[in-house]
């Protein structure tokens, strides 16, 4: 019996540690789930893309948050203007009461009425006085009182509309300091993106896609600009040292991480790094034409995938032979250089006006 107890007793401890091991192996695999999605959410494309987009949020309720401070600011003056107009109207009035009141005393006006009347050449042209005087009293007072109401109403009006821009120029104070804070970030991540693209771009080898969330592109879209705010710089057969035989495509400059768009439903034919282009894809459309985007930061698409217009294909960047962030964008009739043609008058003839 005793030497079955002993067999037991070192069971315990064993089974404690087999019960351990079980419990603490799924915290073990949540850990490495957290920190996979940690790495995930840390990548630069998906953050710039993610910052680009809060940036022009908060930048268009600046601006608009600016002009309605601005209107308000306009309307107090405005307010203002027509208060102090009003006050110096009602002291005026005020100057102009004082001296009929000292021109009728100095005729005896402050004669009792009695005495006035015993003394009076006419008593009918007395009473008649009587009654001019009542009613130009009458019209006075009721354009006091008028005035008095005028401008109490416009203090109260000039008052609120100081009051509201000044709410106003509070709250463009601190969009200005979020706008601030989130340029400074996207500017980092901006950076942190383009030095992975230039390493990618040096190997010749491309990294995997990264997928971005994609904007609302319309389910009846067509044809697009391939980026949606730009400034459109080198253009289609213009000469310059980076090109042996003339531009071959158009350039929008934007900055690094811009989300590139599909100019057109099609699909994705070539993803390449390394080279005069650095990163690009070429996408072939529904009308057998082909697009390229050059100089990309990042890719979010693979080979083979289909594309809508509209959708986010990549990030535009500075890679390859590049002298600043930009998009090259060229439409060829095969996917190889040399066959390209201006894309300005092509996109024209597909609706889309740059």
């Amino acid at each position: 019996m005793r030497s079955s107890c002993r067999r037991h007793s070192w069971l315990v401890p064993v089974l404690l540690c087999a019960c351990m091991v079980l419990v603490t192996q799924p915290t073990a695999a949540e850990g490495d789930s957290r920190s996979t999605e940690a790495s995930g959410a840390s990548e630069p494309g998906p953050r710039v893309a993610r910052l680009h987009q809060e940036a022009a949020a908060v930048a268009q309720q600046y601006e608009l948050v600016r002009r309605e401070g601005k209107a308000r600011r306009a309307e107090a003056q405005r307010l203002e203007k027509l208060l102090a107009r009003e006050r110096k109207q009602m002291k005026t009035l005020h100057q102009d009461l004082g001296r009929v009141a000292r021109a009728r005393y100095r005729e005896g006006g402050g004669l009792p009425s009695t005495m006035r009347l015993l003394l009076a050449d006419s008593p009918d042209e007395l009473m008649r006085g009587h009654r001019v005087v009542w009613q130009t009293d009458l019209a006075v007072d009721q354009k006091v009182s008028r005035n008095l109401r005028a401008e109490a109403r416009l203090a109260a009006d000039e008052k609120r509309a100081a009051t509201e821009w000044r709410k106003l120029q509070r709250r463009n104070a601190e969009l200005a300091r979020t706008k601030r804070a989130i340029e400074k970030k996207l500017e980092e991540a901006r950076w942190s993106l383009q030095r992975q693209a230039d390493a990618s771009a040096a190997a010749g080898a491309c990294r995997k896609a990264t997928r971005l969330d994609q904007p609302d592109t319309g389910s009846k879209r067509g044809w697009v600009a391939p980026v949606e705010r730009y400034v459109l710089s080198a253009r289609f057969g213009g000469g310059g040292a980076h090109w042996a035989n003339g531009h071959t495509g158009q350039d929008f400059a934007v900055p690094i991480g811009t989300p590139v768009r599909a100019a057109g439903e099609g699909r994705v034919v070539q993803v390449s790094c390394g080279g005069a282009f650095g990163i690009q894809i070429v996408v072939r459309h529904t009308d057998r034409s082909y697009t390229q985007y050059a100089h990309l930061a990042a890719v979010a698409v693979n080979p083979g995938e289909q594309v809508a217009p509209g959708q986010w294909i990549g990030q535009a960047g500075t890679t390859g032979n590049s002298t600043g962030p930009h998009l090259h964008f060229e439409v060829r009739n095969t996917p190889e250089l040399g066959s390209g043609i201006d894309p300005v008058p092509w996109l024209l003839k597909h609706g889309v006006k740059l």
